[in-house]
């Protein structure tokens, strides 16, 4: 392994990681923090966004955005494109961090934390893209343990497990060892799930982690998802597909034109006066043959 020229922090493949395949470097990024001490009796959510807004220029991208999210809920980010989705966030990671608002991680503002201290907090899977490395996926799936590791030392047995494991609950042990750049769109976000599970964090935020995949990859996917909810992690995930939203989330939070339209259970998302004014035209609502939920399929015109 060959040390990275531009940090003395962390090896090469550590750097690449958080720079490249997370978006989290490891500078200290500079944003609003106003330390005050939680004093609800309540539980704490896992993720609080009071009042965040963003403006580039004269644009305004996000407008007083606020919704929390309840530990151990799968929430689903939905709306129209250029609603503000994928940049709400990269505010919560701090990669965009030109906000007004508060973000709270735990209770505390999201500014609080070092930058691994967040990481063994909240995983991202950011949008894929086709940059790739040749890096194999055991190589991948062993930079999501960069919160724990250390400068100069390999990693620990329990490092090594952590991996092992996670891959078999991904079902990509099949994987490990290929080169990433001779893996599918699927099979490379199975890895990149795998490598933000590595990192034991309680919150993973996906952006659009089954775009240009094929129904059986998508559904793979999100069956991976739906059974890391179950197992007490807490799901955000952006997506353009309403009725993945309503089948596989318990909530949903709709931004139209970087506003909060929607916050509420996924049932009361599939509602054709809700979805018309989410997005602008007529949905027809019929009910899953199995599940009973209602789906929404195109028709009628614009509203």
């Amino acid at each position: 392994m060959q040390w990275c020229r531009e940090c003395t922090h962390a090896p090469h493949l550590l750097h690449f990681c958080t720079v490249y395949i997370f978006h989290l470097p490891y500078s200290i990024f500079t944003i609003p923090v106003t330390m005050k001490v939680d004093q609800r009796t309540e539980p704490v959510p896992a993720l609080e966004i009071v009042g965040l807004s963003l403006s580039f220029g004269e644009t305004d991208i996000l407008k007083d955005v606020t919704f929390d999210i309840p530990r151990g809920r799968f929430l689903s980010i939905v709306g129209p494109n250029g609603a503000g989705k994928t940049t709400l966030l990269r505010c919560v990671m701090g990669v965009t961090t030109d906000w007004a608002g508060e973000v709270l991680v735990d209770g505390r503002p999201v500014g609080f934390y070092r930058r691994k201290d967040l990481a063994r907090l909240i995983s991202y899977v950011p949008q894929s893209d086709d940059t790739w490395f040749p890096f194999t996926g055991r190589e991948l799936v062993m930079m999501g343990r960069y919160p724990y590791l250390s400068p100069f030392t390999p990693p620990s047995r329990t490092d090594v497990e952590v991996v092992e494991r996670t891959l078999e609950a991904t079902g990509t042990t099949s994987l490990a060892d290929r080169d990433m750049r001779t893996l599918s769109g699927g099979e490379r976000q199975k890895i990149l799930i795998a490598g933000a599970l590595a990192q034991e964090a309680g919150i993973m935020l996906l952006d659009e982690p089954t775009t240009f995949l094929d129904p059986r990859h998508t559904e793979e996917i999100l069956s991976i998802l739906a059974d890391l909810n179950k197992s007490g992690v807490t799901v955000v995930m952006v997506t353009h597909d309403i009725n993945h939203a309503a089948y596989y989330a318990d909530s949903v939070t709709a931004l139209v034109d970087g506003s909060v339209a929607f916050n509420g259970s996924s049932e009361d998302l599939m509602n054709k006066e809700v979805l018309a004014s989410v997005y602008g035209k007529e949905f027809i609502l019929v009910k899953h043959p199995e599940s009973g939920k209602m789906m929404a399929l195109p028709g009628g015109g614009q509203v």
